[in-house]
């Protein structure tokens, strides 16, 4: 995959910058800004030639048969939001919060727009996450004007939800997206 990746950036005229951070195994990488169904592409073979071990969450019922093979193939990862004994239905944060803890490596790709349309407002889903597993958020993005795909800011989430989001934003501001009109404004 790493070489497919790379012969993609090759006759695309992209390019890496900067790397994954030296020795973090567990993180929330956000995924930045998210216009087009071209940005999941562009990200994983970036991730793939810097050699992080990204991971994007599904639901276990996609995961089944050839689709589902080809998903777990570019890094999908099944949500099981099973009871727990005595519990109610887990929600996805909270399944993606048990998977962070229970796992020594894991890096988790979301995107905070959560749609490919302008969003005013991020979620705030993978804060909680972040949060809630103690692990960092780090922020994955895609350039389109300068065909630049990289890792930017690592934020460790202290609780201080609004600022440490606007941080990221003012960071998003300076990408710019495949549709400009419906990134981070």
């Amino acid at each position: 995959m790493k070489l497919l990746a790379r012969f993609l950036f090759w006759i695309t005229g992209w390019k890496v910058a900067g790397g994954w951070p030296e020795g973090l195994k567990k993180a929330v990488l956000i995924a930045i800004p998210h216009t087009s169904n071209w940005d999941l592409l562009y990200a994983r073979a970036a991730f793939f030639i810097m050699d992080v071990p990204v991971r994007f969450t599904i639901k276990k019922e996609i995961m089944v048969g050839p689709l589902g093979w080809l998903i777990k193939g570019l890094g999908g990862i099944a949500i099981d939001r099973k009871r727990l004994p005595g519990k109610k239905k887990q929600t996805y944060t909270e399944a993606m919060i048990n998977m962070l803890k229970n796992r020594d490596e894991l890096v988790i790709m979301v995107t905070p727009e959560g749609t490919r349309s302008y969003a005013p407002k991020w979620k705030t889903g993978f804060y909680h996450i972040a949060l809630g597993a103690e692990v960092p958020i780090v922020v994955g993005y895609l350039d389109y004007k300068r065909k630049l795909a990289g890792i930017g800011p690592v934020t460790q989430p202290d609780g201080m939800i609004l600022e440490q989001i606007e941080e990221m934003m003012a960071f998003g501001r300076t990408i710019t997206a495949k549709y400009p009109d419906q990134g981070i404004r």
